[in-house]
């Protein structure tokens, strides 16, 4: 699989034509993982690279607008001093340039692809309680059930509070715990008392139902997704 490196832009030769093939070749990636409907590591990886981006055109200007200028001449006309740009793009800083206004679209495009992808599937998840819903619900499990098939995936989680530079905000930890078959001996409310007879520390689980009406890759997609369901799930209950 190839991955950008997190210093692709600077990094080795600074050339647009190799830059442009190792970009494509990123590209083709990505598309065909998109086409199988499997959004990560690419998704995750093309937020990355596109905010790095922007901040290099960002602090490049900002380096350029704060460095003092020399006089360079008076427009009397005007009443304007004209200042020189002791800062100037050299070579390299112009092949990045010509990189960046071509990688840039590139990006957002495929972005706004992994993006539709992502709506799509949460758009086709549906979340339920099984049993009752307890007033501690930060640590629990949940079900994942694809195309009403009988098979489901029994998954724990607990929910992790995290500050930044302006909020704290709530993420979410889980653990594959097995696989089982629905039927008529077992539903979703014995499995629920199962699990908590044999975790003592959960003895009255928060359990969540997520559904979903089409299948989509579990790892690389399902479960990125119906991470956050919950994490804005929980957080609204």
């Amino acid at each position: 699989m190839t991955r950008l490196e997190a210093n692709w832009l600077t990094d080795g030769l600074i050339d647009f034509e190799y830059k442009k093939y190792l970009l494509l070749s990123y590209f083709k990636e990505v598309k065909g993982s998109f086409n199988k409907l499997k959004l990560y590591p690419f998704l995750a990886d093309l937020v990355f690279h596109y905010n790095n981006i922007l901040d290099f055109k960002k602090n490049k200007t900002l380096m350029q607008d704060k460095f003092p200028g020399r006089l360079k001449e008076v427009d009397l006309k005007k009443l304007e001093l004209i200042y020189e740009q002791l800062i100037k793009d050299d070579q390299i800083m112009n092949e990045i340039e010509e990189i960046i206004e071509y990688a840039l679209p590139l990006f957002k495009e495929n972005l706004n692809e992994g993006k539709e992808i992502y709506e799509f599937v949460e758009k086709n998840c549906e979340v339920t309680t099984v049993g009752l819903m307890p007033l501690y619900a930060d640590e629990g499990y949940f079900f994942i059930e694809q195309n009403r098939r009988s098979q489901a995936y029994i998954y724990r989680y607990q929910m992790t509070v995290f500050e930044n530079a302006t909020e704290n905000m709530r993420g979410i930890h889980t653990e594959y715990i097995s696989a089982f078959s629905r039927g008529l001996g077992e539903t979703y409310e014995s499995k629920k008392l199962k699990l908590s007879k044999s975790q003592p520390d959960l003895p009255n689980p928060a359990v969540f139902l997520i559904n979903t009406k089409l299948r989509f890759p579990k790892k690389s997609t399902l479960l990125p997704v119906v991470k956050r369901l919950l994490v804005r799930y929980i957080s609204m209950t």
